[in-house]
């Protein structure tokens, strides 16, 4: 706070006139005192300047004022008078000058734009807001225009122009398909800030044709989309790299201008091949830390908050492997009007002076222009007491009447700044604002301040007093500061009392009273001290205190500067603080604080912590054994044991276990009994009868387990009857006529007594028998002798010694032996399947003849012979077992062309029954399997001789073979194919007339009535001349063939897919592919890639009933592939119809029409040569309702009719392919599905998540800016 000085009596006049000049009142901020002052009007709340309003609701044009009186507001439109009463559109908000134009109840919007000025007027003074431009936004719509495809080569650059409409604000462009689904974007393709889409390379994958722009209106809430643009790129083999060359900007310079604190945004986008890649360097000096950001993968440099300081040149680089290029931008950053100084409000007192000062700066430079009262100020009223000078006003000597609101403008080509600030002279007399008789308490020797605040117009004068009657006080013990405060430097006991402030000018004088009390100070009389204590001791600080009587202190302890530990060691008292068990983390520095409301003191100490007197290092140890044992309170099932515990060894025992022998059954045997707690020394112990007891015990803690204790006396318990009978009692026969019992034995102390038996009894169940029994010794096994075969029998067994009996047991069920089954299978019928598989059924056996537990049935089958081969060989039978009590089976695996015979037999326990007769079957015909081989020797010039063997297994009688054999050239395309048959009794075929130095490729297969087999392939060479160039090799008589090779390609189809199996020679590790197509068809072979190096594959998707060629291939084996193979996939279900076109009532009906035409025929030719051709039709003709145009040939689209409708963005019934919409058929899911309003919700990534809907109505267009897309019922905040 400043403090009154003293000034030399030379200069009072030259500091008091500058004081006024750089000076003005201030008016304290207190809510009564600003409610009851008068004050020129402030604007609070305005609407933007550049204000773009939604057309479809009601503006809002915000003007907020206070003042006081309250202000009254008038508005201007264009520069003049805007009479709201006039107008039944436009309301103003009560004690407001806000602005309502009730767009929604009938006005338009159009109607409204323009530039607004809000004026807020009271007795003081006028404050105006700033322009206000309303203006409606705009989402006008693509203009039509006729897109042509793009044909592009592969590699080459391309621009999709989006060319938006101009809407107000600017839309916002992205690019979707027709899914709503964003097309993917990176450093090859990306979107330009124009809404472009650039390609610096294509490639095959950017072949689509719903390539669409979408222009969002955020205002309007509403998207446009332009046509679908159709891109097709085509190979050129190979495709050629280019070196990069920019797209955008043109050329190798450009220029930009951009505002201080906006967005820098500077974009190069480059075309090559490799894509090229951008870097952005600044000439001269470095791009702005932390305001510089890259975007559109580095193709896009950003700049924020620019200065002028950011003027320069950019070069951004675009570089691929094959080169550079390279553009500058240069860079101009210009200013709209800002701040320097904006003028603030001066509060005056009748006769004082004062200063207005606007400053602003701009580029170019700003001009300053004042207005008063919203009037410019060369026209104003005048005022003797102001002076304008520049940016500044001068005011001297003001009055009541200088009170005005003056506005600054600072403008360039850029914008403008505008700011109200207003001149007010108050003449007021003194209030003070300073409760009255408030209470100040003070510290003894501390400084007193003693409040008077105060306000009035002019500044009023401050005196105090001491008591009610004293005389003003002066001298150097008080200092009187400017706001009123009184200030006691050394405040003593006896400043004690009451004080008054008194404030006058010349419009009055008024005073207040507060009074002050000095207190004792707070002091402490026994600080804590600082202390040593050893490590696990214990330590007190002391902290005493004396205080004035009429304060409560609080006392507060803290550890180095922090709160105490949240321990339970640290006990606070009122006067001391003890630590308990201290540890090394108790070392520092403890602080006592006393508080009260006046004044707060402390002091510290600081506590060491060392380390205890050195002791013997502790040993930890297995306990010793617990010693002297003793047995107490027998009786017969229990018993007392104590023992007194050995040495922990520094480690607490945490338990003992307790272990027993019995010396009358396993002497020198210790069982585990039980264990108690280690603070348990006694324990009672349950026994067993009939066992010679010795107990020891075992102390245990952490670090293991003792050695046991010298072992009790002995106690022998009193025998007993045995408590428990032998468990896994079982019956089960060896022997068809026996029943074997076994059991699990007593063990020793089981017993309860000598002379352990077992009472084993035994009967047939479900039988009215009485229990036969017998006592056997000590065994675990019983056999029972003349049983009927497999029979059940009820079971137990019963444990008694010298005493007794066991309790009664459980009975379990048992089955004496069992016997081989006496009964076949019979009724055995066979089903064959197909060539390699046939069912066979049995009837069951009944139960009573399988004599034994049903284990199933086995089937016999051997292939007696080949009915091709006539031959018999050695038998070879296989057996299928068909677990439980099954009736049928599948035989797999059988020889096509064959006979077999099989038996059925059943299977128990014991063994397999008698077998059922043989029973006999035949398997049908299949394919052949390929050739034994297949030889080719003596080649000649024009002529190859061919070798087979028959195939190993015919698998049916062979009707011919088929030869197969094609040219191949030098890279390995295949020439026509000859097809030969042969009789099936040939063994040899010489080949003429083949074209001599030329490979060939050889097919050969044999068939049966059922079909062909699989196909033997080799390749062989014709020689060259007579001389034999390529000659047989030496001793071989034959060609070699060419490896690697496929061969035997085999198909076996089902109704939808087929297995391809084939045998391989050649390198490891070949990769197989597999061929397909419709068998006669010219359509391109299709291609599946086997896994793996796999020699079978399964083909999936085909179509039934139809015939289909394959082949098998390897990859990286130049080409090469098998021979083709043709096979049938098996016929479609077909449902039942009735074919309409042979129904007698279809018939007579389509007569009865083809004849009604017949005559209306006749009657259009008589009326025609009769009536002749009107004028009026002839002009029907040439000018044609443009509502019925005809449809286009080409495209199936209507010609080139048009509407205000076609200007309605995603209407439904609106989307063909010839114009700017969208097909349905490409998109399941578009807006043209959802009705005519782009009113759906939208992710954040631009992906449909909702529904449109809209209504159907037609508005006539008003040109580009006014045929706007109808509004949605719901808003689309989200689209992008």
């Amino acid at each position: 706070m400043m403090k009154k000085k003293s000034i030399p009596a030379s200069k009072p006049f030259l500091i008091l006139f500058l004081c006024q000049i750089i000076s003005a009142l201030d008016v304290p901020l207190d809510s009564k005192l600003l409610e009851e002052l008068s004050q020129p009007p402030t604007i609070t709340h305005q609407s933007p300047k550049d204000y773009i309003v939604d057309p479809r609701e009601n503006i809002v044009i915000q003007c907020e004022a206070k003042g006081k009186p309250p202000p009254s507001f008038s508005w201007t439109r264009n520069g003049t008078h805007f009479d709201i009463d006039k107008d039944a559109q436009v309301t103003m908000k009560p004690n407001s000058g806000t602005l309502v134009v009730n767009i929604m109840n009938g006005g338009k919007a159009e109607a409204y734009e323009g530039v607004y000025q809000c004026t807020a007027r009271n007795e003081r003074g006028a404050a105006i807001s700033n322009n206000i431009v309303i203006r409606p936004s705009r989402s006008p719509l693509w203009t039509k225009e006729k897109l042509e495809p793009h044909q592009v080569r592969e590699g080459d650059s391309l621009v999709l122009h989006c060319r938006p409409p101009v809407g107000l604000p600017p839309p916002i462009i992205f690019w979707m398909d027709n899914a709503f689904q964003r097309l993917p974007q990176s450093e090859r393709v990306s979107q330009g800030l124009n809404g472009d889409l650039y390609f610096s390379n294509v490639q095959p994958e950017d072949t689509r044709e719903d390539y669409i722009c979408y222009a969002r209106f955020n205002h309007t809430q509403t998207i446009q989309q332009k046509q679908p643009i159709s891109v097709k790129v085509f190979s050129t083999k190979p495709v050629t790299e280019r070196q990069p060359v920019l797209l955008t900007p043109t050329g190798s310079t450009s220029t930009k201008v951009e505002l201080r604190g906006n967005v820098l945004l500077l974009e190069c986008i480059a075309a090559g091949l490799p894509t090229p890649v951008i870097r952005w360097i600044k000439e001269g000096g470095e791009l702005p830390a932390n305001r510089t950001f890259f975007e559109n993968f580095k193709k896009t440099l950003k700049i924020i908050d620019v200065s002028e300081a950011d003027s320069g040149n950019y070069k951004c680089i675009a570089r691929n492997t094959l080169g550079s290029v390279h553009h500058v931008i240069s860079v101009t950053v210009k200013a709209a009007p800002y701040w320097i100084t904006a003028p603030r409000n001066l509060v005056l007192s009748p006769g004082e002076d004062g200063t207005l000062i606007c400053r602003a700066n701009g580029n170019p430079k700003p001009s300053i222009s004042w207005l008063a009262n919203g009037v410019p100020i060369a026209i104003a009223p005048e005022d003797p007491s102001r002076k304008v000078d520049g940016d500044t006003i001068i005011f001297s000597h003001v009055q009541e009447r200088s009170s005005a609101v003056y506005q600054c403008n600072a403008s360039n080509e850029y914008g403008y700044l505008l700011a109200n600030a207003f001149v007010n002279v108050l003449a007021e007399p003194p209030r003070i604002l300073t409760p009255a008789n408030k209470l100040y308490q003070v510290i003894a020797d501390s400084p007193a301040l003693l409040d008077c605040a105060y306000f009035g117009s002019p500044k009023p004068e401050i005196e105090w007093f001491k008591g009610v009657k004293g005389s003003i006080l002066r001298g150097n013990e008080y200092v009187f500061h400017d706001n009123g405060t009184l200030e006691i430097p050394v405040a003593q006991k006896d400043s004690t009392g009451t004080y008054t402030c008194v404030a006058r000018n010349e419009l009055g004088k008024i005073q207040n009273e507060v009074r002050l009390e000095i207190k004792d100070p707070t002091m402490i009389i026994k600080q804590p001290e600082y202390k040593v204590v050893q490590r696990y001791g214990q330590v007190s600080f002391e902290c005493i205190i004396k205080h004035d009587s009429t304060l409560l202190p609080t006392v507060i302890w803290l550890k180095d500067n922090d709160e105490l530990p949240d321990d339970e060691r640290f006990l606070v008292g009122k006067d001391n603080l003890t630590i308990m068990n201290v540890t090394d983390k108790d070392d520092g520095t403890y602080t006592c604080i006393v508080n009260t409301t006046l004044d707060s003191v402390s002091a510290s100490a600081v506590l060491t912590v060392v380390a205890a007197p050195p002791t013997p290092a502790i040993i930890y140890a297995r306990p010793n054994p617990p010693f002297d044992l003793e047995l107490t309170g027998q009786l017969e099932r229990s018993i007392e044991l104590s023992w007194i515990p050995g040495d922990e060894n520094n480690s607490p025992i945490t338990h003992f276990v307790i272990e027993y022998e019995d010396g009358l059954h396993e002497p020198g045997v210790w069982h585990y009994q039980t264990e108690v707690p280690g603070t348990q020394t006694t324990v009672q112990l349950k026994l067993s009868p009939y066992v010679n007891y010795s107990f020891r015990v075992v102390a245990v803690n952490k670090i293991g387990r003792s050695q046991p204790s010298e072992p009790s006396e002995q106690y022998l318990t009193k025998s007993a009857s045995p408590d428990e009978n032998p468990a896994n009692v079982q019956g089960i026969g060896s022997e068809p006529d026996n029943l074997v019992i076994t059991w699990e034995s007593l063990k020793g102390f089981q017993s309860n007594g000598p002379g352990l038996q077992y009472k084993v009894s035994w009967r047939q169940k479900d039988v009215d028998d009485e229990w036969t029994s017998v006592i056997v010794a000590n065994v675990s096994k019983y056999i029972v002798s003349g049983t009927p075969t497999f029979v059940p029998y009820e079971i137990k067994v019963q444990a008694l010694n010298d005493l007794g009996y066991a309790p009664e047991p459980s009975e379990v069920i048992g089955h004496s032996g069992e016997d081989l089954p006496m009964v076949a299978p019979g009724n055995v019928q066979v089903h064959v399947i197909n060539s390699t598989l046939a069912k066979v059924h049995w009837d069951p056996v009944p139960l009573k003849t399988v004599r034994g537990h049903l284990q199933g049935y086995k089937v016999y089958y051997w292939k007696v012979q080949s009915l091709s081969r006539r031959s018999r060989r050695h038998v070879e039978k296989n057996i299928l077992t068909f677990r439980g009590n099954k009736t049928f089976g599948m035989l797999p695996g059988l020889e096509p062309y064959s006979s077999y015979k099989l038996n059925v037999r059943v299977v128990n326990g014991k063994g397999e029954g008698p077998a059922s007769p043989d029973k006999l079957f035949k398997t049908p015909e299949g394919v052949p399997s390929s050739p034994s081989y297949l030889k080719i020797t003596n080649p000649t010039l024009d002529s190859l001789t061919l070798e087979w063997g028959s195939p190993t297994h015919p698998n049916g009688v062979l009707t011919s073979y088929i030869l197969k054999f094609q040219p191949i050239n030098n890279t390995h395309e295949l020439g026509p194919l000859v097809e030969i048959r042969i009789p099936a009794n040939e063994s040899s075929l010489i080949l003429k007339n083949l074209n001599y130095s030329t490979r060939y490729k050889f097919y050969f297969n044999a068939q049966t009535s059922v079909g062909s087999g699989s196909q033997i392939t080799e390749e062989a060479v014709t020689i060259m001349d007579e001389a034999g160039i390529l000659h047989p090799a030496v001793g071989t008589g034959k060609v070699q063939p060419l490896y690697p090779r496929i061969r035997n390609v085999t198909t076996a189809a089902a109704e939808t897919y087929a297995n391809i199996s084939w045998e391989y020679e050649g390198p490891d590790h070949a990769n197989f592919y597999v061929e397909y197509g419709v068998a006669g068809s010219k359509e391109d072979w299709k291609k599946e890639i086997v896994n793996g190096s796999r020699s079978f594959f399964v083909l999936k998707g085909l179509t039934p009933g139809t015939a289909y060629k394959v082949r098998v291939g390897a990859e990286g084996l130049s080409g090469f592939r098998s021979s083709e193979d043709v096979f049938e996939t098996g016929p479609a279900m077909a449902s039942r119809q009735v074919d309409i076109a042979t129904q007698g009532w279809f018939i007579g009906l389509m007569c009865a029409v083809a004849l009604l035409i017949l005559i209306l025929l006749i009657v259009c030719f008589i009326r025609r040569n009769k009536g002749g051709k009107y004028p009026v039709k002839e002009k029907e003709d040439a000018h044609a309702d443009p509502e019925i145009q005809p449809m286009k040939e080409d495209d199936g689209t209507f010609g080139e009719y048009s509407d205000a409708e076609d200007h309605k963005p995603l209407k439904k019934g609106s989307r063909t392919p010839s114009d700017r919409t969208v097909k349905k058929e490409d998109s399941d899911d578009s807006l043209v599905d959802y009705g005519e309003g782009v009113n759906g919700q939208f992710n954040e990534d631009g992906s449909f998540i909702g529904q449109y809907s809209g209504k159907k109505e037609k508005e006539p267009a008003e040109g580009n800016e006014s045929s706007e897309a109808p509004s949605p019922v719901n808003a689309m905040n989200s689209f992008v």
